[in-house]
């Protein structure tokens, strides 16, 4: 491991990475990496791009399909103590990249702050939430972003604030390797209104989502005015499998992850479905998930 001497307490080589997924599918990568400092990640980065090691930086994991021959690679979790922390100020939150979403959404309810209740029920940490823009039916995260605290691949760190940082359906314009943290803007609310409101968000979503399956939630992103489940749905998609990959019968755009399933199935269904519905209704649906292969 010469490559990263000096760092070996956080580093481990040819790890398993389907247990860092909610698919729980994939190969192994050849490093595997969790700085417990930004003084720390920006040494890992140095010796990466140093020995032309390609990174991916993983979060938790839940909108994520990992090849079945894994990756040639270094892979970056930040979860260590110092990624994971939240800072509360009045009405102002920092949330570090490695937070878990669930928990903050739990913790903004009990401080009677509102703003982020539209994540109750999505997987997920911080910084992978920030990047993709995480949200649904009632809202995503980007409308409580103010500003995100950025590092590069060269291990320069820098902020991005709004209006110059925008977000999109399921998408922004942080082209940065890593999101560090993010300042959000919350509103002081009635704790009770705030908890009735995730109340009724988590019961929309364990009645119209296969929750207590192995899936990584919505495939595919919705098309401008239509929904992507309706359309897999109407194509007559429900149920169809190939290997130990089977679009969901609770909601068509959930794939869910069977007994024995590999990460080849899951793609060979994606691009079955595709085809179909490009087939039937002359619309190309665009992947939400993230595939590293």
């Amino acid at each position: 491991m010469s490559i990263f001497d000096g760092l070996e307490q956080i580093v481990e080589t040819d790890y398993p990475l389907a247990k860092c997924t909610w698919y729980g599918l994939g190969g192994a990568a050849d490093y595997f990496v969790r700085p417990k400092t930004v003084e720390q990640l920006k040494q890992v980065v140095q010796r990466c791009n140093e020995n032309e090691i390609p990174i991916y930086v993983l979060g938790a994991g839940s909108n994520l399909l990992i090849s079945d021959d894994g990756l040639r690679a270094a892979v970056i979790k930040l979860e260590a103590e110092k990624f994971a922390q939240t800072q509360f100020d009045g009405e102002q939150l920092t949330a570090w990249a490695g937070a878990e979403l669930a928990k903050l959404v739990l913790t903004c309810v009990k401080k009677g702050l509102s703003g982020i209740e539209a994540l109750t029920g999505i997987p997920g940490s911080v910084g992978g939430a920030v990047k993709m823009n995480a949200g649904g039916n009632f809202g995503d995260i980007g409308a409580a972003v103010e500003t995100v605290t950025l590092m590069d691949s060269q291990g320069n760190i820098f902020e991005k604030s709004k209006p110059e940082l925008m977000f999109d359906y399921r998408c922004t314009n942080i082209t940065a390797k890593f999101i560090l943290n993010a300042q959000l803007k919350l509103t002081a609310a009635d704790p009770e209104q705030i908890m009735r409101t995730v109340k009724e968000i988590w019961i929309y979503k364990k009645n119209n989502q296969p929750l207590n399956t192995k899936n990584s939630g919505c495939i595919f992103k919705n098309p401008r005015g239509v929904s992507a489940g309706a359309l897999i749905d109407r194509a007559g998609l429900k149920g169809l499998q190939i290997g130990g990959a089977v679009v969901s019968e609770k909601h068509a755009n959930f794939i869910i992850a069977q007994k024995n399933c590999r990460s080849r199935d899951v793609m060979r269904l994606t691009d079955a479905i595709k085809e179909r519905v490009k087939e039937q209704f002359d619309i190309e649906l665009e992947l939400e998930i993230e595939i590293w292969n």
